[in-house]
């Protein structure tokens, strides 16, 4: 069903991050130490972001190998499973390096996270994609401004990405209904520093710099959720200012 079709007053939010860069070429140790670099800092963000574990073929024994502490060789090792090829063919070297993992909750209860890194082929999108529990007292506890803009932070530290959003799945598909966008605006984003100066936004918006990569821009406190309308008015809004700085495609609505 469209969105369109559905009382904004009815539309769930589930939120995830994601920090997304284009074409760098990095071998599994490279991608190692930053995804290392990536998992403590998450720790300090919240408890239920601080235990990972290596894929099981079985839910009941995901909690046997962990992550955490962060081992270079292990995760190395599993980078270098992780290479793109054809079944019995050869590496694609430039397309790099996959690994999937997460922090052994239970369906609605967890957290994942899924890594393409080292890819160097043109036009090549790598990415750090970490989706949230969807219900629970972690989830209310992670779902607010200050443990994403932490979460965000993190993910321009370690991947030194293009761009990061942390935003409800519900918003982006309200907000780019064609995939057209180039970046999508979260409740909270980070823009790398040689995308643009970002303009002044208005109120409630807070903007924060992320040592000297890049910007934070928090579009409001209290939690974002489509079923606000000022929300959705407010993103719109600064979409059209960051739009008009050159620093994300305007969308028309």
């Amino acid at each position: 069903m469209s969105l369109d079709l559905i009382p904004m007053e009815d539309l769930v939010d589930s939120y995830f991050a994601g920090a997304y860069w284009g074409p760098r070429k990095e071998s599994p140790e490279d991608c190692a130490r930053r995804t290392s670099a990536f998992l403590t800092l998450l720790a300090s963000c919240d408890p239920f972001l601080a235990h990972w574990y290596k894929p099981a073929k079985s839910r009941k024994d995901v909690r046997k190998h962990p992550l955490m502490p962060p081992d270079m060789p292990t995760l190395a090792e599993m980078f270098r499973r992780g290479v793109n090829r054809e079944k019995g063919g050869p590496v694609f070297e430039d397309l790099g390096f996959s690994f999937w993992f997460d922090n052994g909750g239970t369906s609605r209860d967890c957290a994942a996270l899924r890594i393409h890194c080292g890819g160097y082929a043109e036009a090549f999108s790598n990415s750090c994609f970490l989706s949230l529990p969807s219900q629970g007292a972690n989830a209310e506890r992670i779902f607010t401004a200050s443990v994403l803009a932490d979460v965000v932070r993190s993910m321009a530290l370690a991947w030194e990405p293009e761009w990061v959003a942390a935003l409800s799945r519900t918003h982006r598909d309200l907000d780019d209904k064609d995939g057209k966008a180039d970046v999508w605006l979260g409740w909270v984003t980070y823009l790398a520093r040689h995308r643009g100066s970002v303009p002044p936004l208005p109120a409630p918006v807070r903007i924060e710099p992320v040592e000297d990569k890049g910007t934070l821009i928090i579009l409001t406190q209290e939690r974002f959720t489509v079923a606000n309308p000022d929300h959705v008015a407010l993103a719109r809004r600064v979409r059209e200012l960051l739009g008009r700085a050159g620093l994300m495609l305007l969308i028309s609505s």
